[in-house]
């Protein structure tokens, strides 16, 4: 007898994850991530799965009749609809805790291969200049220097717990979060203007969203001090990149670090990708092997969970769950 439910994973996931799954339902993988591929393969679909890459749109969740719920592999779900899965009665599961350490680690490595001027010095002695470039690349201390923290959420506050151990002052920016969090990781809340004027390095860790589409654009890298570093893990929506690259091409900046564009994969030609003051690493700071199977764990468990009719952990819109859709999902089980 077939297993009674179909998942639509839009890219693969760790075989820990695809072994959960498995327990209750047939897996199929897409064959690509247009809106056109993804509406016709989502058409049996009971659950959708998807991480950095394709959309999944109202057009895809109304091609599929029976979708139940979609997971989002990764903690920023700005590539699902919420506001239509949640019309929809469509729950929105996520992995909330998988990437913290992950994308905390990655930043600190970013701010020190920066300062220290590292991918400079091994790009070029790959390409064979001479030993004496000790002499030319001349980096800067990460000890003692402020770090700018924009969101305090999870991996923001791991970001600062690592500063801290550098003995770094530590600023953070967060209208969200309260003064006893700060206090508790050694930051100091301000506003964003005051971090941005006061900090040798920026680093970023808010979602994409309305709010903070373009938050750093050309008048905040102006408030930035001269020499600065601006280092973003998060979303490439959140700085504007045209403003970024005059900051860098006028050395008003020293470097960044970006992990993420804009565009992603960007165009051949960017501009960014092409300077030597800057590190650009392909959408990568949680992929480490253990965190790659923790998120896949993690939605896997939570998508079981649904189609077992219980309730999932980690809900992105929690009301879904208590809609139309799912009560009538539940009564087929017997379990409303």
């Amino acid at each position: 007898m077939g297993k009674p439910f179909q998942v639509l994973l839009i890219e693969k996931i760790d075989e820990a994850g695809v072994q959960i799954l498995e327990e209750v339902a047939e897996i199929r993988w897409s064959s690509g991530t247009t809106q056109e591929i993804l509406a016709q393969e989502a058409r049996d679909a009971d659950a959708i799965i998807v991480r950095a890459f394709g959309s999944i749109t109202a057009t895809i969740m109304d091609a599929s009749p029976r979708l139940k719920l979609i997971g989002k592999h990764g903690v920023g779900f700005d590539n699902i609809d919420i506001k239509a899965a949640t019309e929809r009665g469509i729950p929105v599961v996520y992995t909330p805790f998988a990437n913290t350490d992950a994308v905390a680690d990655h930043t600190m490595g970013l701010m020190i291969a920066l300062a220290k001027r590292i991918a400079e010095a091994d790009r070029a002695l790959k390409h064979g200049a001479s030993w004496g470039l000790r002499y030319e690349l001349i980096g800067t201390d990460v000890a003692g220097k402020t770090l700018g923290i924009i969101g305090l959420g999870r991996i923001g506050g791991a970001v600062a717990k690592r500063a801290g151990g550098f003995g770094m002052r530590i600023l953070a920016y967060d209208p969200y979060a309260p003064k006893e969090r700060a206090i508790a990781l050694g930051a100091e809340l301000v506003d964003l203007d005051t971090l941005l004027r006061s900090s040798d390095f920026v680093s970023i860790h808010v979602p994409l969203t309305e709010e903070t589409r373009g938050l750093v654009g050309r008048r905040e890298l102006s408030l930035m001090k001269r020499g600065a570093f601006l280092i973003n893990t998060s979303r490439g929506g959140i700085v504007d990149e045209e403003a970024l690259l005059e900051a860098l091409s006028s050395g008003h900046l020293a470097g960044a670090a970006l992990d993420v564009l804009e565009k992603e994969p960007p165009e051949p030609e960017n501009p960014l990708i092409k300077m030597e003051n800057v590190i650009v690493t392909p959408h990568m700071a949680a992929h480490t092997k253990e965190t790659l199977r923790k998120m896949a764990v993690t939605v896997a468990e939570d998508v079981v969970r649904v189609l077992r009719g219980e309730r999932p952990l980690y809900l992105v819109n929690p009301e879904a769950f208590e809609g139309p859709r799912i009560r009538s999902f539940l009564r087929s089980l017997g379990k409303a």
